[in-house]
């Protein structure tokens, strides 16, 4: 008899969430698991390439980059009406689909803004009283939280989930090691590995050296700072692709145009990136789950400039625990400058990094978990 698995995830600013959710339902796809992903952002297209069913929830993504407000997928304040709406069609496909496991990610570690309606399904689900459910979390988690918010996760966890499955690797960081309470979750906690993508074909080593970096000003900052360093004379061998994403305001790829020498070029996305990536003389980037995890994947040599803006600690911690593994180059956000960068792409083309010891199968353990329920 085929396990049904129903998958929520929501995914409020950027897609991140999104990549990790579909590379661990293919692997659960491929398990055999009947699966249903729910998905309450706005649409995306790797989602409707999926080869099992998504149903998509009314929309919403944040109002701002402070996650303080909802709204629509046409910018309006997501009102009473619109949420009920949402959250009477999730307990609707929780009746149809009467699935045997749930996995909610990042909830009840983050994602309060889906209490509403998360809440309610739960409880649908612990009153038919037969299926198991576990929370999908990311390797590190994000400090800093206001007082109380663990306590209250813990008791979530303890008193309604049967598991947690955290993608990562222990060598790089252990829940508790960004989660003070973690000795006190009663339940079972997992870490998966990596949840990363198949490995690229070997590749031939190229001179490129891949950069690129989130949106925004944060983004410009290492792309600027990149630029410039392509006119360090040490480097001058080198071709800099600099990948400006879709979001990159017009006034800033222009100031970034102006500054590129003869031996930098920009494009709005690298093409074939994880093939890129493997035959890249180096990589240049921010240090989010899923660039680390293609990155890693690869094999590459890598300088990673983890985004620190607003108190955010948790590409940081990823960037150091990899660098002391002897993967990656670290360079903090706050000294990022020209010189500093290219003074670290030097130390990163200098060494080769250690391959070894990193689990990158996280979505197959995933899988691998469940079905030994």
């Amino acid at each position: 008899m085929t396990t049904s698995l129903l998958f929520y995830v929501q995914h409020l600013l950027g897609i991140g969430h999104v990549y990790r959710a579909r590379r661990i339902c293919d692997a659960l796809h491929d398990a055999g698991f009947g699966l249903t992903l729910v998905t309450g952002g706005l649409p995306v297209k790797i989602l409707a390439e999926a080869p099992f069913p998504v149903v998509q929830l009314p929309p919403l993504r944040t109002s701002g980059t402070d996650f303080a407000g909802l709204v629509d997928d046409n910018g309006k304040p997501a009102g009473e009406d619109y949420m009920t709406r949402r959250r009477e069609m999730l307990l609707g496909f929780a009746a149809d689909i009467q699935p045997d496991i749930v996995i909610t990610e990042a909830y009840p570690f983050g994602r309060r803004q889906m209490r509403h309606e998360l809440m309610p399904f739960i409880r649908f689900l612990k009153d038919r009283g037969d299926a198991k459910l576990f929370a999908s979390i990311r390797d590190i988690l994000q400090e800093n939280r206001k007082p109380g918010r663990d306590a209250e996760t813990v008791n979530l966890l303890n008193t309604l989930y049967d598991g947690v499955l955290v993608h990562g690797d222990p060598h790089i960081a252990k829940l508790a090691d960004t989660f003070p309470l973690a000795a006190e979750i009663a339940i079972p906690v997992h870490h998966t590995g990596m949840v990363a993508p198949p490995a690229p074909p070997t590749a031939p080593v190229s001179n490129e050296v891949l950069v690129s970096a989130g949106g925004g000003a944060v983004g410009e900052a290492l792309l600027t700072a990149a630029a410039s360093a392509a006119n360090d004379g040490r480097l001058s061998h080198l071709k800099f692709v600099l990948s400006t994403g879709p979001n990159l305001p017009g006034q800033a790829r222009e100031r970034l145009r102006r500054l590129l020498p003869a031996n930098a070029e920009t494009v709005p996305f690298i093409e074939n990136l994880p093939q890129r990536l493997a035959g890249c003389a180096l990589s240049v980037s921010q240090a989010g789950y899923n660039t680390v995890a293609d990155i890693l994947v690869a094999g590459t040599r890598a300088v990673l400039v983890p985004f620190a803006t607003d108190g955010e600690t948790e590409q940081t911690v990823r960037s150091l625990a990899l660098e002391k593994l002897g993967r990656t180059v670290h360079l903090a956000e706050s000294g990022l400058t020209p010189a500093n960068l290219a003074g670290k792409m030097l130390q990163a083309l200098s060494v080769t990094p250690d391959k070894t010891g990193i689990d990158l199968d996280g979505a197959r353990t995933t899988a691998s978990i469940l079905k030994s329920l």
